[in-house]
């Protein structure tokens, strides 16, 4: 008895001039022996139609097999998968195979299929939902450790920098320095003053809705002139400015490095520091002080205006109070954090767009960071003004 199976596959084209040959399953059982002949490209685009052929070979009524391999002329691991586990289910089934004709190039790959195949499932680790919390808590404070550990780095070569720069001032881009306080404080103005103003407005409404049940809705003058000269106004500022121009540069310095600019200039011997970051950093560091006294006047200008439409407070009356409530040292209080958190957000952004890779991917991913990062630096560093100035006692 003589029975014939075959599978024909249709030829792919491969990288080579040469066409696929088909991938062929013969097979045949005389005198209680199963004989199997694989003939033409067993590889990976074969594989759907092998194993619908493969799965109707049995082993019912032999003593054994040989199964040919001598006309195979290309094997990947799929194909090496699918002759080893058909060789291992007949087996199973009590008939032992014999493989013959095995080429030296593919003998290799069946052996390793074959180990394949002897594994089993890969254990399930067990989970502790504890010991996970405290691995990811680990491992975000030795992130967080090492990120403020590149930072300061980073801050550490920008002010080498600045330093060598103010003793050679003629390395200082004035040009560059001007067209970036331009693009990050005059460009900024109109989105900075607006804001400030509707805040102003908020906090001039909601100060005087609390401060009227206690009859104390004149003081509203004095909430609103501390607040925005002390806080609201420079961190409102800061807030505006990590996202506009933070993430700016992140972009532009991450869109030069995927186009190999920043390697050209070391190529030529050129300090990325001092082309690129330096007059990034004196920029930010110049319009922070003035953007946050524009945001300050306009504040006021909103809170104002509530006060006295809301209040029946007169516009003398409404200036008496704030100067009395606001003096220099609550104005410089707010001014004096604005280089600070310039400084802050223009090294976070530059260093974000050089530690871009070199795929549109990294540079999206790197200017989210600018900006997420910069405004955590900002509350944290506003944080730690708060506390320094209640300990002097300002």
């Amino acid at each position: 008895m003589i029975r014939r199976i075959s599978c024909a596959v249709e030829p792919i084209q491969s990288t080579s001039s040469r066409q696929a040959d088909s991938a062929l399953l013969e097979q045949s059982v005389q005198d209680d022996v199963l004989s199997l002949r694989a003939s033409g490209d067993w590889v990976i685009a074969a594989a759907s139609e092998l194993t619908k052929v493969l799965s109707n070979v049995g082993a019912q009524g032999v003593a054994h097999g040989v199964c040919d391999l001598s006309d195979v002329s290309a094997l990947d691991s799929a194909g090496a998968l699918l002759i080893h586990n058909l060789i291992e289910r007949l087996e199973a089934e009590g008939c032992p195979v014999e493989v013959t004709g095995l080429d030296d190039d593919h003998r290799p790959l069946l052996e390793y299929a074959g180990q394949l195949g002897g594994q089993g499932p890969l254990p399930v680790p067990a989970h502790h939902p504890l010991l996970a919390m405290v691995e990811r808590l680990g491992r975000g404070a030795v992130a967080a450790c090492t990120e403020a550990r590149n930072l300061t780095n980073f801050l550490g070569m920008a002010v080498v920098s600045a330093l060598r720069s103010l003793i050679n001032p003629a390395q200082i881009r004035f040009v560059s320095v001007i067209s970036h306080i331009e693009q990050t404080g005059l460009n900024a103005l109109p989105i900075v003053g607006l804001l400030s103003f509707l805040i102003g407005v908020v906090l001039a409404f909601q100060g005087a809705d609390q401060l009227t049940r206690f009859g104390a809705d004149i003081f509203t003058v004095n909430l609103l002139g501390v607040s925005i000269f002390r806080e609201m106004g420079v961190l409102l500022t800061a807030i505006v400015v990590a996202g506009r121009s933070g993430s700016v540069f992140a972009a532009e310095l991450g869109t030069m490095r995927v186009n190999q600019e920043v390697d050209a200039m070391q190529t030529m011997g050129l300090d990325p520091i001092d082309i690129l970051v330096l007059p990034r950093m004196l920029a930010l560091v110049i319009a922070m002080p003035l953007l946050a006294v524009f945001a300050n006047i306009m504040g006021i200008l909103g809170g104002g205006l509530m006060v006295v439409l809301t209040l029946d407070v007169s516009v003398p009356l409404f200036l008496e109070r704030l100067s009395s409530a606001v003096t220099v040292q609550t104005f410089w209080i707010g001014i004096i954090k604005a280089p600070v958190f310039g400084l802050l957000i223009a090294l976070n952004g530059c260093r974000e767009g050089l530690l871009v890779t070199g795929s549109a991917e990294s540079v999206g991913l790197h200017t989210t960071c600018a900006v997420v990062i910069s405004l955590f630096l900002v509350i944290v560093a506003d944080a730690a003004f708060s506390i320094l100035f209640s300990v002097l006692g300002i």
